[in-house]
């Protein structure tokens, strides 16, 4: 059964109850089985490295592909979601190589491929289970049992496999490029690896001195920020089309040649040189040059090298517009010279610095120095040798190693590459092909990169990953390459269990060449062709489960940070297209950045974030999730990491939620235990309800469906969470707040009923919808709300995940009424900020709310709810209208200096005068489209400031009103000062002290209590004037003091109230003396309604009489008819309804009277009485007292006191044209009570048989004139 709701909760405590009935039940796997041969939906999870904790990228990424998974899933899908784990390459191998002091390829050697993986494989997976219960806390369901690690043997065989593919295809080349290069991991990064680590730093920039052979005291200057190159220079480049300049440098005599734009490269001024001569960089072309450094002298003669080359290449952006080239430490420097004959492919690089970034023995003066170590010994160098021109620093952007965070070098280094460059109109095609949220990183970024795709350098020269199976003869003639684990056995008559190095690398395979035996080529692949791979080796394809993936490829979603862009997003591109011809995914979403709050990247050593499991410890995972998935990261932006923001959600979001599901939950309870109404639900046996906000909450809830189906269809994450939490605002906000009273029973047993039928349809729809974005939460509500459904025993419905996502019912969707409430929310938020503007709390009623808008159908809206306006706002009267003029209301416009100064600068003033000239008309225009031009100027709606004045020729007093608006509506609010509403406000503020003392005391609305006051001063003249304001308020006896001695206390409190002092004490019970009925005059006497033509009620009736004390709740008149029946033959079906009904008909709701059946009230109403025997007699209400004293009831009449109307319809009903007796009806509520007895929509009345005259408002003017009348339903 459904379970009481504690007023607190821990929402971190409750996910943790979850967690353990999801254990208990096996609840991810029992989800599966569910779903198995359901169509199935592919879902591929890019692998993490195991060797960190995750953090909050991590985070963001693995909810966003829990959210959509779980989606997919409760969309009637087969989900598998698999764990990967990234265990090969440099992760791993630079902890090892901290660990043990590694410094380069000397030290692996020294203690063995063997011994040295073997710690990469104990580290490999340190911090797995550290994972899986991080992840697990999150609420993310993904099966770590049935893993796959890129170092198990059988995905390692799929790699092979993939490369054999290429390498069969022609795809795969041995060759030498200038590549990125990390030294301190002693190996080559690929294009893509280099672009994900750019950061400022600054570098030493020198202008070095070329003596000219051919032109004596000559000398071609060039620049560079990477002194370490210049032992390596074999050429100099400039631009053929640009002008340069012989130049004379008047302090030093000097004369140089140098680009002419780059004069200020050198002089700060003209006057400190002359020129010379001016040149075109084509006549450089040839010039022959003196080495700066002689270690490759050589070159000179042997490749003609030191020379002047030209390619457009060089620019006039920096430098002296003449580049000093070292062809195998850039890529350019590279391409130019092998243009020019300087260097061959097939010839001995010229690359004297190793593996770790050191001088080999070639650069004799800097032997054994890191090469950025050196860059001061080779400036000093320069000097001594009268080389150096100009010494400076210069602050660039530069790469820096992903792992080590060492800055790079360009380096040429052999290795093994896969052809892309060549096909890079296919990869466009089929990026085209795929589906991308947020769509412009597809068109812009990846396009973009993919349209400058290079060769891919696959090999690293590493140790920890998995081998490149390439065996080869000594001459590098013959090259067999393995693709599976049964072929290398074919080959070299071993059979292994493991393929990396210290297994594979000591087979060997014989030649059919005679050439000997052919050896493994030494190099790993690089991680990133193993996590590229991942779609075919975490089924080890080919070799197993071939159907299953060619049925499921590519895969409906994958979804990662922006920064794989360059990574894991590319090499699944590069490698599908090159094995199938297609993309392997079709939706993508793409997250930006989770920086901390400072904007800086988070890192452990500044300790500038929470600790992940601290913040959920905190606030819960749930919590977490929102946050995350409603910030600009969903959208590829970066978001900056604030605790608080997850507090907010906490409080903003799940707690108003939480309590409205609890205060629903009070009142099923209340239903029961005061009405013994047990509240079941049922989508199919519940009708449309009548009223306007059931009608608004439940068609807002279905457009709400209905959008988010259709942008999660669309992937849309950050579309879908602002109007999740809107939603939670518009339910409890609005919806919860503006019902209590119904939710509360005030309305009478049937409206409860079906106002928490609405409730509970809302919140049920929203466990389900938002189940897979926070599935702690709705989890934890589900597992109570699931009590209270008719049973279906043909479901597995133990947990929410286990349901489907719920239809939208658009014949529930009335667009409407949703403008309509939007038009009154937007009033009553708009009377709210003029009240908080005026420092004027909504306690205290003001006279009148103004609603004016040029929009008939804003004003119509307006209208039919003023009501909730007037109870929202606590004003005393609505007025609407389309002319704001009536009320000499005009708009104004000012400019915001702080948004618009920097950007207007000088024509600031002149924008100002222009702004302030604008008229109402254009202002309007403004708010309706949010841009105006002015002065040329396009302003937008942060630019403007604008208020509405009103003109002092006006007929109203222009300090009466206070205005705001929105593009909708203006609203006014007459804020003139009034006694008797401060004092009803301060009467409000004292039933505010009661609430939160009953509150603080933990009472619930149903505890029978009574409430001892005393109050000084003004106060107590306030609270004797609005007692019963307050008693009708509080339910509740109210009495002065003293407090009654044998009553036990539960709790008092002194209290300052303004400048007067407030004494509350709450006791238990009622204290006998008041029932917490308002006594007051008793409202003169009414004769029955008189008897026509002797026509009687076509249902059976008793009459009532309250007596001792007056109605509440705004109820007027002391007599009152009930049917006992309505229609015919539907009797109430017990006294307790009965009674319930009485109280309900006086407003004493809650109140303890006594009933009886006689006028001298001796005779109290049994609860054994059958109903159908009271037909036709007078039944007596008298306030509570424990003994009826004093107190003389009139004799008991035989026609009913209030006027009435008999329906013919199948079944004969009635209607009540008043009641309480003097309480009439209008003709449109006459229409409301009958559509209320039949059920019906869209009903006519007519005061005729033949159904001519139909019942109107025009047709008559007092509604009693139908009395005793036969209305014909139609």
């Amino acid at each position: 059964m459904a379970q009481q709701v504690p007023e607190k909760i821990s929402f971190p405590q409750e996910e943790e109850k979850v967690q353990a009935f999801w254990k208990e039940i096996d609840a991810f796997k029992t989800s599966l089985k569910q779903s198995k041969g359901k169509p199935k939906y592919t879902f591929y999870d890019g692998p993490p490295f195991a060797t960190g904790l995750p953090h909050y990228g991590h985070i963001l990424a693995g909810t966003i592909k829990d959210v959509m998974t779980r989606w997919a899933h409760q969309s009637g899908f087969h989900v598998e979601r698999r764990f990967g784990w990234d265990c090969h390459g440099l992760p791993v191998e630079y902890e090892i190589d901290k660990t043990l002091g590694i410094k380069g390829p000397e030290d692996v050697a020294k203690m063995g491929i063997e011994n040295y993986n073997n710690e990469c494989r104990k580290i490999v997976m340190r911090y797995s289970k550290d994972w899986e219960h991080i992840v697990t806390r999150l609420g993310r369901w993904i099966d770590f049992e049935n893993d796959y690690k890129t170092m198990y043997p059988w995905f390692m065989e799929t790699i092979w496999w993939v490369f054999k593919e290429l390498f069969n295809n022609g795809l795969v080349y041995r060759g030498s490029k200038v590549m990125p290069f990390s030294t301190a991991c002693n190996t080559p990064l690929s294009n893509f690896e280099s672009g994900q680590n750019y950061k400022d730093v600054v570098d030493p920039a020198v202008i070095v001195s070329f003596p000219l052979i051919s032109k004596p005291g000559v000398s071609a200057i060039a620049w560079t920020t990477t002194p370490w190159t210049l032992p390596s220079n074999l050429s100099l480049c400039v631009n053929p089309d640009a002008d340069y300049v012989q130049v004379k440098d008047k302090a030093t005599g000097k004369i140089y040649i140098m680009m002419e734009a780059r004069l200020e490269a050198l002089f700060k001024a003209p006057e400190e040189y002359t020129i010379m001569e001016r040149m075109k960089g084509k006549s450089l072309e040839g010039l022959k040059y003196e080495p700066v450094f002689p270690y490759f002298k050589y070159m000179g003669e042997k490749m003609n090298a030191f020379r002047i080359l030209n390619d457009s290449y060089v620019t006039s952006e920096s430098g002296t517009g003449i580049v000093h080239q070292a062809p195998y430490f850039g890529e350019d420097d590279y391409k130019v010279c092998l243009k020019y004959g300087i260097i061959t492919r097939d010839m001995q690089i010229i690359c004297p610095v190793d593996a770790s970034g050191k001088f080999t023995e070639e650069i004799t003066d800097f032997k054994g120095l890191h090469v950025k170590d050196a860059d001061k010994l080779i400036m000093k160098k320069l000097k001594d040798i009268g080389k150096l021109v100009h010494q400076g620093q210069c602050k660039h952007n530069y790469p820096f190693c992903w792992r080590s965070e060492t800055p790079l070098i360009y380096k040429a280094v052999p290795s093994w590459f896969v052809r892309v460059e060549q096909c890079t109109e296919q990869l466009l095609e089929n990026n085209s092909k795929t589906y991308w949220v947020p769509e412009f990183v597809k068109e812009k970024r990846f396009a973009n990169w993919l349209k400058d795709a290079r060769d891919w350098a696959i090999s690293r020269n590493r140790y920890w990953g998995t081998p490149i199976p390439i065996w080869i003869s000594d001459d590098g003639e013959e090259i067999v390459c393995v693709g599976s684990i049964q072929e290398l056995k074919d080959l070299t008559g071993v059979e292994v269990k493991d393929l990396h190095r210290e297994t594979v690398d000591k087979l060997t395979i014989p030649s059919k060449l005679g050439k000997g035996t052919l050896k493994r080529t030494p190099e790993v692949f690089d991680c990133w062709f193993e996590s590229g791979s991942m779609p075919y080796a975490q089924q080890h394809y080919p070799f197993e489960h071939k159907k299953d993936f060619d049925d499921t490829f590519p895969a409906d979603f994958i979804a990662e940070g922006i920064d794989q862009t360059r990574g894991w997003f590319y090499t699944l591109l590069v490698l599908s297209t090159l094995l199938f011809g297609k993309p392997p995914f079709k939706n993508l979403i793409v997250n930006g950045l989770v920086l901390a709050s400072d904007g800086q990247k988070m890192s452990k050593r500044k300790k500038n974030y929470p600790d992940p499991l601290t913040v959920v410890n905190k606030y819960g995972a749930d919590a977490l999730r929102m946050y995350l998935c409603n910030s600009p990261a969903v959208r590829a932006d970066s978001l900056r990491f604030k605790e608080e923001g997850v507090e907010r959600v906490l409080k903003d979001v799940f707690l108003p939620w939480y309590n409205a599901y609890r205060f629903f939950m009070q009142n099923v309870e209340r239903l029961e235990r005061e009405e013994g109404i047990k509240f079941v639900y049922s989508d199919s046996k519940t009708d449309k309800p009548t009223n306007v906000m059931d009608r608004w909450i439940l068609s807002f809830t279905q457009s709400l469906l209905k959008f988010v189906k259709e942008e999660m269809g669309a992937y849309r994450l950050y579309t879908v969470m602002p109007k999740l939490v809107k939603f939670v605002d518009n339910l409890t906000n609005w919806y919860v707040r503006m019902n209590r009273k119904r939710l509360k029973g005030d309305g009478g047993a049937d409206d409860c009923y079906i106002a928490l039928e609405t409730l509970f349809s809302v919140l049920f729809s929203m466990v389900r919808v938002m189940s897979p974005l926070i599935p702690f939460i709705t989890e934890h509500m589900y597992q109570n709300l699931k009590h209270l459904l008719e049973s279906d025993s043909a479901k597995d419905s133990r947990s929410v995940h286990f349901l489907m996502i719920p239809s939208p019912r658009e014949a529930l969707i009335d667009a409407e009424i949703e403008r309509a409430v939007s038009t009154m929310q937007s009033v009553i938020e708009l009377g709210r900020i003029v009240r908080e503007r005026k420092t004027l709390p909504i306690k205290y009623p003001l006279k009148e709310a103004v609603a004016i808008s040029r929009d008939p159908s804003v004003v119509e809206d307006v209208k039919s709810l003023e009501r909730y306006i007037l109870e929202e706002l606590n004003v005393r009267k609505v007025t609407t209208t389309t002319d704001k003029s009536k009320y000499g209301a005009h708009m104004e416009a000012d400019v915001d200096f702080k948004v618009l100064g920097a950007r207007l600068k000088g024509d600031v003033k002149k924008v100002v005068a222009a702004v302030k000239k604008l008229s109402s008309g254009q202002l309007e225009e403004f708010q309706q489209t949010g841009t105006i031009v002015v002065e040329g100027y396009t302003l937008e709606e942060e630019d403007l400031k604008i208020a509405y004045k009103f003109d002092s020729t006006a007929n109203v007093t222009p300090d009466q009103y206070e205005a705001h608006s929105d593009k909708k509506v203006l609203v006014l609010m007459d804020v003139s000062p009034d006694q008797s509403m401060l004092d009803e406000g301060i009467a409000r503020e004292v039933i505010n002290r009661v609430q939160k003392l009953r509150k603080k005391a933990g009472l619930v609305p149903s505890d029978d209590i009574t409430v001892f006051y005393q109050a000084t001063g003004n106060l107590k003249n306030i609270i004797t004037t609005f007692l019963d304001y307050i008693k009708t308020a509080l339910k509740q006896p109210f009495s002065p003091y003293p407090v009654v001695s044998s009553m036990e206390k539960i709790i008092d409190e002194s209290q300052k109230v303004k400048t007067d002092m407030l004494d509350l004490t709450i006791v238990k019970g009622h204290d006998g003396k008041d029932s917490g009925l308002v006594s007051c005059t008793v409202t003169p006497r009414l004769e029955p309604a008189p008897v026509k033509n002797g026509v009687k009620p076509a249902c059976s009736y008793i009459n009532v009489e309250l007596i001792g004390c007056g109605p509440q709740e705004g109820v007027s008149g002391n007599q009152g008819t009930i049917l006992l029946e309505n229609p015919k033959g539907c009797m109430i079906s017990s006294v307790e309804k009965l009674k319930e009904q009485m109280k309900l008909l006086f407003g004493l709701r809650g109140r303890r009277v006594d009933i009886f059946t006689d006028n001298s009230l001796t005779k109290e109403l049994s609860d054994t009485t059958k109903v159908s025997s009271l037909n036709g007699q007078t039944i007596y209400l008298a306030p509570y007292t424990g003994a009826v004293t004093g107190l003389c009831a009139p004799p008991s009449v035989s026609t009913p006191y209030c006027h009435f109307a008999n329906v013919n319809d199948k079944q004969m009903g009635c209607v009540l044209l008043e009641n309480p007796r003097g309480q009439k009806l209008s003709v449109e509520e006459v229409y409301k009570q009958v559509q209320k007895l039949y059920n019906k929509d869209g009903i006519k009345l007519s005061q005729s048989a033949d159904k001519k005259k139909t019942l109107s408002s025009d047709s008559v003017k007092d509604v009693l004139e139908l009395h005793s009348a036969t209305l014909y339903l139609s």
